[in-house]
């Protein structure tokens, strides 16, 4: 098979990529490789977070491109521009996140698929932990309910919001008093 760069040279490498499920196959000799950086048989990892964050930006996530540089959006301590941050890929300092905050969200959002830590939960802790999720969702909800005036939807979720409430509190007062008997079987 001839190389579908030049057209002259026996393709010998065989490249297949696959972009956002888009996948494309070339088959090239190894000068043309070379040429179209294609070729690379250094082991070291290709991927840095820096990278990533950086190709992000440059793809237009938050519109053109332009109006990105455009903006002079500092950081109060560091001094670092977000079009900075878009060039190298990585904040200046911790302040960044707060300065960056309504920009860097939909990015974050993109890249692990929400802007809300769920990682593993001790399993002492899993089931206060879905009960609080639960909780703000449904207040969530119920903000969302009265807002679009269905009242009676909202005193539904309302009526659920109180019962959760109570039974954190009443295990919230078992679980003191099992640990003040504890103390007092101790001493």
């Amino acid at each position: 098979m001839l190389c579908q760069e030049c057209r002259q040279n026996e393709a010998n490498i065989h490249i297949v990529k696959n972009v956002n499920g888009n996948q494309s196959e070339l088959n090239l000799c190894e000068s043309c490789a070379r040429k179209k950086d294609e070729l690379d048989l250094s082991f070291e990892p290709q991927f840095s977070l820096h990278k990533l964050f950086s190709s992000m930006l440059n793809q237009g996530l938050y519109g053109k491109r332009e109006e990105m540089l455009a903006d002079d959006k500092k950081c109060p301590s560091c001094s670092l521009t977000f079009a900075q941050f878009g060039q190298v890929g990585r904040l200046g300092c911790s302040d960044c996140v707060a300065a960056f905050e309504d920009k860097l969200k939909p990015l974050l959002k993109r890249i692990h698929g929400g802007s809300i830590h769920t990682g593993k939960v001790p399993e002492k802790a899993r089931e206060r932990v879905n009960i609080l999720r639960e909780l703000d969702q449904l207040k969530d909800e119920l903000q969302t309910k009265v807002q679009n005036e269905e009242f009676e939807k909202a005193a539904q979720l309302r009526d659920r919001i109180r019962e959760i409430e109570q039974d954190i509190a009443r295990k919230n007062a078992e679980n003191e008093e099992a640990e003040h008997n504890q103390e007092g079987e101790e001493h």
